[in-house]
C-alpha cells in the first residue's frame, strides 16, 4: 500500500476520516456542531473538513467533489448560503441525499454530513 496515507483514524467507528492516494485525498464522516441548527452542523461540517484537509496542507478550495447527506433535504439552500460564504468561489461539483443517520442523538441530532474528494496538486 505504498503511497497511501492515512490520518485521522478512528478505531472506534473502524475509519480513516482522510486518505491521500496519489493527488487526491478523500474524506468521511465531516460532521460538527451536533445539536445545533442545521446552519451550525453544515459550518461544524465544514469547520471539521478544514481541520482534515489541513493535516495535509490543503483548504477547502482543494475540494472537488462532496457528498452532502441531509436529514431534511429541503435545508439544501442553507448550505448553499454557507458554501457561498466559506469556498472563495471554488465550488465543488456535488450531489445532496436525504438519509436517516444511524447516530446517537436521533432525529434531534445529527441533521448533516458531508464526504468529500480534494486534489493536493
Amino acid at each position: 500500500m505504498s503511497g497511501i496515507v492515512r490520518k485521522d483514524i478512528n478505531e472506534g467507528f473502524a475509519h480513516s476520516g482522510i486518505v491521500k492516494a496519489g493527488d487526491y485525498c478523500f474524506l468521511s464522516y465531516c460532521v460538527g456542531n451536533v445539536g445545533g441548527t442545521v446552519e451550525e452542523q453544515v459550518n461544524g461540517a465544514f469547520d471539521e473538513m478544514e481541520r482534515r484537509l489541513s493535516l495535509f496542507g490543503l483548504t477547502l478550495e482543494n475540494v472537488v467533489q462532496m457528498d452532502c447527506l441531509f436529514r431534511d433535504v429541503w435545508n439544501i439552500p442553507v448550505m448553499e448560503k454557507v458554501i457561498h460564504e466559506r469556498f472563495g468561489g471554488h465550488y465543488p461539483a456535488r450531489k445532496s441525499i436525504q438519509t436517516n443517520f444511524a447516530h446517537v442523538g436521533g432525529p434531534d441530532g445529527l441533521q448533516f454530513q458531508a464526504d468529500a474528494i480534494a486534489y493536493s496538486k
